[in-house]
């Protein structure tokens, strides 16, 4: 949903606009609730969070980097497949072994993530505003891989997250990245907040953001790190859902495959 409402939001202003509004409100609101939640000051985790909201924003600077200059039928899938496979490679490296059922369910999950991901045939997103079609560069493949790679390893991080730490390491995440996207801002000139209802939507998507996040926290705290993330990495297709019943978006076929297996993956994760 978080997705979903930030696309809303950047249709109307730059992305970056957009998210250095919602992440600093995401601190606010986490410092907010922190006390609530309880949890000690554990320095490794909160060590772990800081790392983690350094990739997550790095991942998302080089993401609309890369959907800015090259294709998103190819940027978006390549994305999403390294943000899936590697949390999943890395948590069988470190001795995780899901059953056969949960094997299959991330096989699946790994597929699904990919079709869902996919561009539909006549979004306007395959060419760039003057017209120009958008190519698949050394410079944008790049920006795709160490976007993916800097989200999986945001997986990674938090994974390492102690139990019984409550928000604080969460708070520790959105501070870093807060830190980042605004120097980033800084030195591309756009650190210029939106305004009227684009500035509304910044707040609901770091509700959401606080919601996600908090919410990946504590699930990678309790299970698997190849099970977890990869179920966390099948959100495009809740967004692109949404797309289809809040805006009316044509969606590939594909794409419908890919949430229709995306529920299977999920059900399968889920009884093993």
């Amino acid at each position: 949903m978080s997705d979903f409402v930030g696309g809303v939001a950047s249709r109307r202003v730059a992305a970056l606009r957009v998210v250095i509004v919602s992440y600093p409100v995401s601190v606010a609101i986490v410092l907010a609730l922190a006390p609530l939640f309880g949890g000690t000051f554990d320095p490794a985790s909160l060590a772990w969070g800081f790392a983690s909201g350094i990739a997550s924003a790095v991942a998302v600077w080089w993401f609309y980097l890369a959907l800015a200059e090259g294709p998103m039928s190819v940027v978006s899938p390549l994305t999403a497949i390294l943000v899936a496979g590697i949390p999943v490679l890395i948590g069988l490296m470190m001795g995780e072994r899901p059953g056969l059922l949960a094997l299959v369910g991330i096989a699946l999950a790994l597929v699904a993530v990919v079709l869902v991901s996919r561009e539909s045939p006549d979004n306007p997103l395959s060419e760039s505003t003057d017209g120009q079609q958008l190519r698949f560069t050394r410079r944008v493949a790049l920006l795709t891989v160490g976007s993916g790679i800097a989200f999986a390893f945001m997986f990674v991080f938090l994974h390492q997250v102690g139990e019984g730490t409550g928000l604080w390491p969460l708070a520790a995440s959105r501070l870093s990245a807060t830190a980042v996207i605004w120097a980033v801002a800084f030195a591309t000139a756009q650190f210029v907040a939106p305004r009227g209802r684009t500035l509304r939507l910044a707040v609901y998507i770091a509700v959401l953001d606080v919601i996600g996040n908090a919410a990946m926290m504590f699930a990678l705290q309790g299970s698997m790190l190849s099970m977890v993330s990869v179920l966390g990495s099948l959100y495009p297709a809740a967004t692109v859902l949404l797309a289809m019943v809040v805006l009316d978006e044509r969606v590939a076929s594909l794409q419908k495959v890919g949430m229709a297996v995306a529920l299977g993956a999920v059900g399968l994760i889920a009884v093993s």
